[in-house]
């Protein structure tokens, strides 16, 4: 049997962010129950808050890195040159926090729920999601 390209290559992009999800999930599991974050209180990329009606949460992922999410979904932070972070949510603007780059993703999201393809480089595609800079898929 022959598998047409575009189906395999939809089962390896289904595969790698279920991957991705089910790690960043599991190390959430984790945490310990007394609301601590992974890497303990001095963990420099730590935040636990709501946010624009959301809750949007950081910690320092195993090799140190941030990890994001908001509402439980993982957010992809990406680091810049100037040493500031951006989110595939709002390229627009270098944030010098994890924190900063989440609440402008969560700024930019408006009321749109967050794709779980963020975790990707993916954006929401929600029309009215209200985004100021007509950002949208």
């Amino acid at each position: 049997m022959i598998v047409p390209r575009r189906v395999a290559l939809r089962s390896l992009f289904a595969l790698a962010v279920t991957a991705f999800t089910g790690g960043a999930l599991g190390r959430i599991a984790s945490r310990p129950p007394s609301g601590e974050h992974p890497a303990g209180p001095r963990d420099p990329h730590a935040f636990d808050e709501m946010y624009g009606g959301r809750h949007i949460l950081g910690f320092s992922g195993p090799e140190g890195e941030p990890v994001a999410l908001v509402d439980g979904r993982p957010l992809h932070l990406m680091r810049c040159a100037d040493g500031g972070y951006v989110t595939p949510i709002d390229h627009y603007e270098s944030c010098p926090t994890p924190r900063a780059a989440v609440r402008a993703a969560v700024d930019e999201l408006g009321t749109a729920p967050l794709s779980p393809l963020a975790a990707a480089h993916g954006v929401h595609t929600d029309p009215t999601g209200g985004s100021p800079r007509g950002v949208h898929a």
